[in-house]
C-alpha cells in the first residue's frame, strides 16, 4: 500500500514538473534571447548564452530607443486600468441587480450575459469595427466602451454565482437603519464581493494588458498599445525582424504584468472557490 501511494506521489510530481517547465520555458527562453546578439538568435533560437552571444543590455537600449516605449507603455497602462475599473463597477452592480430582482426580464438578461461568453471574437469583429468606425471609438477613451462589452459576460457571471451566497438579511438590515440602496451596495455588498472582484480585475488584466487584435483593429494610427508598438517597430521590409530588440522589449512588457500576478495570485483560488461553490 505505501509502494503505491509512493509511486503515486512520485508519477503526480513528475507531472507537475513537466507542466511548470513546459509553462515556464518560453518565458525563460525569450529573457535568455534578449542578452544575445541578433545574429546568434537567428541561428539557434534555443541555444544556451555564451560569452560570445552575449551582449548585455545593448537589445534594451536599442529597444527602448526604436519605439516610443513610454507612450505605447502609458496607453496599455491607461487603457488597462480605465477598462478593468470599468468593468468591475459596472458588472458588479448588474451582478447584483440580476440576482436581487427576480423577473423574466433579469433571466433573459442573465442568460445574455451568459450567451455573450461563447461568441468568438472572429464572428463580431467586422461589424464591431464598422460600428466604432461610425462612433469614433478608435481611442484610447473609445476603446474602454468595447472592453467593457467584451469582459462583461464572464464578470457578470462570476459575480452572479458568489452574490447568490451573500444573505438578503444582511442588505435588508442596512436598509432598515436608513441606507439608500446605492448606500447599501457600496457599504455592504462591495466589500463582501472583495474575493471575486480581486477575481476578475486579475483576469481581465492579464486579458487587456496582452491583447493585440482588438487595438489592432479599434484604434486609430496615432494610439498604439505595447503588443502593437512591438510588432510594428521590430518587423521590417521583406520579413527582417531585429530578434534582440523585439525579445528585449517583450521582457519589458511581461515584467508589469508578472508582478501584479504575484502579488495578487492568492485571491485568485479564493475568489473562483467563492464563485463557483458557493453560487
Amino acid at each position: 500500500m505505501k509502494v503505491k501511494r509512493s509511486a503515486s506521489k512520485t508519477l503526480t510530481y513528475t507531472v507537475l514538473i513537466i507542466m511548470v517547465l513546459v509553462c515556464v520555458a518560453p518565458l525563460l527562453i525569450i529573457l535568455m534571447n534578449s542578452f544575445k546578439g541578433k545574429l546568434f538568435i537567428s541561428d539557434d533560437l534555443f541555444a544556451f548564452l555564451t560569452p560570445q552571444s552575449f551582449v548585455g543590455g545593448a537589445n534594451y537600449v536599442s529597444g527602448v530607443t526604436k519605439m516610443n516605449f513610454v507612450g505605447a507603455f502609458g496607453t496599455s497602462l491607461f487603457v488597462t486600468v480605465a477598462s478593468v475599473i470599468l468593468i468591475v463597477f459596472l458588472c458588479s452592480m448588474t451582478a447584483w441587480y440580476l440576482v436581487r430582482v427576480k423577473n423574466k426580464f433579469t433571466s433573459v438578461l442573465f442568460y445574455l450575459f451568459v450567451f455573450a461568453m461563447i461568441v468568438p471574437f472572429q464572428m463580431v469583429m467586422f461589424t464591431m469595427s464598422w460600428v466604432s468606425n461610425r462612433l469614433s471609438l478608435g481611442n484610447p477613451v473609445g476603446i474602454l466602451v468595447l472592453y467593457l462589452g467584451f469582459g462583461a459576460g464572464l464578470s457578470v457571471f462570476i459575480f452572479t454565482g458568489f452574490l447568490k451566497s451573500i444573505p438578503i438579511d444582511i442588505e435588508e438590515a442596512a436598509i432598515i437603519d436608513g441606507c439608500t440602496p446605492m448606500q447599501v451596495f457600496f457599504k455592504v455588498v462591495f466589500p463582501i464581493m472583495r474575493p471575486t472582484i480581486i477575481t476578475v480585475a486579475i483576469l481581465d488584466v492579464m486579458w487587456i494588458w496582452n491583447d493585440y487584435l482588438l487595438p489592432l483593429i479599434v484604434l486609430d494610427t496615432g494610439y498604439t498599445t505595447l503588443p502593437i508598438a512591438i510588432q510594428k517597430i521590430f518587423t521590417g521590409g521583406y520579413g527582417a525582424v531585429d530578434m534582440g530588440g523585439l525579445m528585449a522589449m517583450l521582457v519589458l512588457s511581461i515584467i508589469p504584468i508578472i508582478i501584479f500576478y504575484l502579488a495578487a495570485q492568492k485571491h485568485i483560488i479564493e475568489g473562483v472557490v467563492a464563485g463557483a461553490v458557493k453560487g
